[in-house]
């Protein structure tokens, strides 16, 4: 869900702070004062008009000199407004620009400062750069004056902590019940509160304590009989249900399920979307077969992901992101959606795990490796990527950062520090690509190979996009570098920049489009003769339009694309006869506590074929409800049969197929749940 802080400020963030500086009383072409427009304007925020809000606070802003104060108060009270108006980009150029404007010394404006930060941290948020989102919001915290609004940087800031910088949310929810002990909150709020302190426990293994907390903000909201229930409630009932089913309590975990309304509707279906796929294991992210996470989701009218967070995670907070960044490429049918009621679209969770289909190899790793070893030629040793936590590594990374600076600014060693530095993923996206730029002249000056460049090329300039998100930005941002002759005269060089560039389109490209343009950049690494047959980049190549065939349609091209790439070609979802099922289990694969409880949901289940046509290394993939039917849809595939494959090796007959179990009540037990 989306966590809208700023209406969670005091009274006074709406209230003039401090009055414009005026740039003239009033002049011949208006009939207002400058201040007039501007307590128009503030009035206009008070109402859900947000046009007009916008409206008069653009009028307002061409009225203020230039670079003066007026001019950054304007800007600063504009960007919630069209942060409102899904204008997120702008709204954070407004932000900033209105920052910069603003004297720092000049007490008055403590709220504008804060309630500027805190949408930089919003965006942040909502676009799953969870580092930038720490830095604002603790900026936003810093620079509030009242409880209330200290309390609400807080309740943001500890959202993005947990999967950042567990340590650091602890810290933060540590401050907040200092300050909550000073002033009555709303339950509301204060299940708020609760509901954060849930989550923190649950990622970082305290399941008792995650699950006191979850019921303290369970009972704060009312308890399990309110006769009113709403998102918030759903939200907390179902984070006790995780909480219950880690500490073993499968029957409390599937009551509070069942009193989130998931799986339950009485009206329409949640069913599968009709482009939900898992993210591939491998990857720059690392994602490993035995990595899960429960990702919550908002869906649009239109069928599009409107917001996705993750919720909880074994494997950590990155593992996290990477599963909400892949929820927000899936998509529905927009009139299929419209049939759900709208309380089932804005909470909903999904159990997910990557896909061993098409594991690709890491694109970042292979540049790193050219950056290391062209550092160690010359002497320099890079640190040691640390094995404990990112964030607590982060103060003797920037450390290192001054001391090699110091000695030398543009040297190697700095290099390696900076290195070191922006692969830590605590570091904001906007330092991260300052970092970059930085590196990057470094490099220059002493003459790096083309893919050693790219370490810090690729990803700055990604980072230095504020709207990288937005379909076509990406593929528009690395384009150009293909035809830079230092990248395009390397065969490495040249192949991973089209990889990133394919990656990246591909993760914003529906599954009704069938990625053409994708296919043929991918043909130029795979056809690259200038690469070995067993190069990586080419393999991934090859994986990839693999990939993309399968998804088409195309199952003759993929399993060719796939056999020549030197791997073993035994993949179910490229096989023109994959192994039939002689035998599956019958109606008991449905729970009973399931259907006692009245749930209903699927779960795709990702496995392998033996050639004696047993079923094994099964595993859920997504399920719906979290937990609910992971372990019926794996029992259900360990009771099938297939037919027996011939192989010479007495290996898999057929790996990672993939299918997909709808669990449905009779009508009788759907109509009385």
């Amino acid at each position: 869900m989306r966590i809208r802080t700023i209406a969670l400020l005091g009274a006074g963030v709406l209230a003039v702070a401090g009055a414009l500086v005026p740039v003239g009383a009033q002049t011949p072409s208006s009939a207002t004062t400058i201040q007039q427009d501007f307590d128009a304007a503030t009035a206009l925020d008070a109402k859900s008009d947000r046009a007009a809000s916008l409206a008069a606070w653009e009028k307002l802003e061409a009225r203020t000199k230039p670079g003066s104060r007026s001019r950054g108060i304007v800007l600063v009270r504009k960007a919630p407004t069209l942060f409102a108006l899904n204008r997120a980009d702008e709204s954070v150029k407004a932000a900033r620009a209105g920052l910069a404007l603003l004297p720092a010394d000049d007490a008055s404006l403590a709220e504008d400062r804060t309630r500027a930060f805190l949408i930089l941290g919003q965006v942040a948020t909502d676009t799953l750069d969870y580092a930038g989102a720490v830095t604002a919001l603790q900026q936003a915290e810093a620079s509030a004056i009242s409880t209330a609004d200290k309390l609400g940087a807080m309740l943001s800031l500890v959202t993005a902590q947990i999967f950042i910088d567990p340590t650091a949310a602890a810290a933060t929810l540590a401050r907040s019940d200092a300050l909550v002990g000073t002033v009555k909150l709303e339950k509301s709020v204060a299940a708020r509160f609760a509901r954060e302190r849930t989550l923190l426990k649950l990622n970082t293994g305290d399941i008792a304590g995650a699950r006191a907390s979850a019921l303290q903000a369970i009972r704060l909201l009312g308890g399990l009989e309110t006769d009113k229930v709403d998102i918030m409630d759903a939200s907390a009932r179902s984070d006790a249900a995780i909480a219950f089913l880690l500490s073993g309590n499968a029957d409390e975990a599937r009551r509070y399920m069942a009193y989130t309304g998931a799986g339950r509707m009485v009206k329409g279906s949640f069913d599968p979307a009709a482009e939900m796929r898992s993210p591939d294991c491998g990857g720059d992210a690392g994602l490993k077969p035995q990595d899960v996470a429960v990702v919550e989701f908002n869906i649009a009218s239109d069928g599009t992901i409107d917001q996705a967070a993750p919720i909880y995670a074994a494997g950590g907070g990155q593992v996290a992101l990477e599963f909400a960044r892949a929820v927000k490429g899936w998509s529905w049918p927009a009139e299929k959606v419209q049939a759900i009621p709208a309380f089932y679209r804005y909470h909903v969770r999904v159990e997910m795990r990557c896909s061993t289909a098409f594991e690709r190899p890491s694109i970042d790793d292979g540049l790193d490796d050219v950056l290391e070893q062209w550092l160690s030629s010359k002497g320099v040793t890079v640190a040691p990527a640390p094995t404990g936590s990112q964030a607590a590594a982060l103060a003797g990374q920037r450390a290192e950062l001054a001391s090699a600076t110091a000695q030398s600014p543009n040297g190697l060693r700095t290099l390696a520090a900076i290195y070191r530095l922006t692969n830590n993923p605590t570091v904001a996206r906007e330092e991260r690509a300052a970092l970059a730029a930085r590196a990057l002249s470094i490099a220059v000056a002493n003459d790096a190979p083309p893919s050693a460049r790219l370490t810090f090329d690729l990803p700055g300039r990604v980072d230095a996009v504020t709207d990288i998100w937005r379909p076509g930005v990406f593929e528009r941002t690395l384009t150009p570098m293909v035809s830079e002759p230092v990248y395009a005269n390397d065969p490495q060089a040249r192949a991973a920049i089209r990889l990133m560039m394919v990656d990246g389109a591909v993760a914003r490209t529906r599954k009704s489009e069938k990625n053409d343009t994708a296919i043929v950049t991918l043909r130029q690494v795979a056809d690259d003769k200038a690469l070995k047959p067993n190069d990586p980049l080419r393999v991934g190549a090859l994986i990839r339009i693999a990939s993309i065939e399968e998804r088409n349609g195309e199952i003759d091209a993929a399993r060719a694309t796939f056999a020549s790439s030197g791997l073993t070609a035994n993949q179910c979802a490229i096989m023109d006869a994959p192994p039939k099922m002689v035998s599956q289990p019958g109606s008991e694969a449905f729970p009973m506590e399931a259907m006692r409880w009245g749930f209903e949901g699927w779960t795709q289940v990702q496995f392998d074929i033996g050639a004696d046509g047993n079923v094994i290394n099964q595993r859920a993939l997504l399920s719906y409800p979290p937990f609910i039917f992971s372990e019926a849809g794996t029992k259900f595939f360990t009771k099938a049969k297939y037919a027996k494959t011939y192989r010479p090796d007495g290996g898999l007959g057929c790996g990672a197929t993939t299918t997909r179990i709808k669990f449905l009540l009779p009508d009788s037990a759907r109509r009385g749940s």
